[in-house]
């Protein structure tokens, strides 16, 4: 039974330099439309929301004029 090597990032980069410009560019285009759907199966991030992030913080004219003077 023949030993496989692991296929990794840099294995993958080292094969792609040593092809010519015009098989650089068929593989950029057969793998695109594969990241591509990968992409599409994916669920979008939860984002919070920042409305009301200040709510109940009691911030006075005099509170940015002592820091100011500060710095």
């Amino acid at each position: 039974m023949p030993s496989e090597t692991a296929v990794t990032l840099e294995v993958v980069l080292n094969l792609a330099k040593q092809l010519n410009l015009i098989d650089k560019v068929r593989l950029i285009e057969r793998v695109t439309p594969q990241i591509e759907q990968e992409l599409a199966k994916q669920t979008p991030i939860q984002r919070k929301s920042l409305r009301g992030l200040w709510r109940g913080i009691d911030i006075t004219e005099s509170d940015i004029a002592g820091v100011r003077s500060q710095m």
